[in-house]
C-alpha cells in the first residue's frame, strides 16, 4: 500500500500532507529529530529519530519503498528515495525526478562551493501560498497516478 514519508524538520506542508492522506486513506510517516507535536489522526505516525544530521534521512531511506511518496527539500535524501523507486516532491510541489536530480545535486554542490569561496550566504526563495497550492495539486496527482498503476 502506498505510504507517504515526510522529512518533517522545517517542512511547511505537514498539515497539507495529512489532509490529502486522510482523503485517500493513506498512512503518513512524519519523521523528525524532535520538536514535532504528534498528530491525533491514526493514519499519521510521528517518528522521532535520534540526534544526528542525517538520522531522519536515514530512517526515511531505510523504510521507503517503490511506489511510495517522499516529501522533502533535501536533495541527497531525494536521490536516495528516487533510487528505491519512490516519487519525491519538494514542499513547493516541484518533483524531483531521475531527469532532474543530477542537476539538483550539481547546483547544491555549486552553491556550497560559492559559500565556501566567498563566505556569502545563499538563500532559497520564500514559501508562498502559490507554492502550497502547487504542492497540494502535485501530491494529489502523484497519489492518483500511483493508484492507477497498481
Amino acid at each position: 500500500m502506498l505510504e507517504i514519508y515526510v522529512d518533517a524538520d522545517a517542512c511547511p506542508v505537514k498539515a497539507e500532507v495529512e489532509k490529502v492522506a486522510v482523503r485517500h486513506g493513506l498512512h503518513v510517516h512524519v519523521v523528525s529529530n524532535g520538536g514535532i507535536r504528534p498528530r491525533s489522526n491514526p493514519l499519521v505516525h510521528s517518528v522521532v529519530v535520534g540526534d544526528g544530521a542525517d538520522a531522519a534521512d536515514d530512517w526515511i531511506a531505510d523504510h521507503i519503498e517503490a511506489g511510495d511518496i517522499a516529501v522533502t527539500a533535501d536533495i541527497p535524501l531525494a536521490a536516495r528515495c528516487l533510487a528505491k523507486g519512490a516519487r519525491v516532491l519538494r514542499p513547493n510541489g516541484e518533483p524531483f525526478t531521475q531527469d532532474n536530480i543530477g542537476v539538483a545535486i550539481g547546483m547544491r554542490e555549486f552553491q556550497r562551493h560559492l559559500r565556501e569561496a566567498s563566505g556569502a550566504q545563499t538563500y532559497n526563495a520564500g514559501f508562498t501560498p502559490k507554492d502550497r497550492s502547487r504542492f497540494l495539486n502535485a501530491l494529489d496527482n502523484d497519489i492518483q497516478a500511483i493508484k492507477r498503476m497498481r
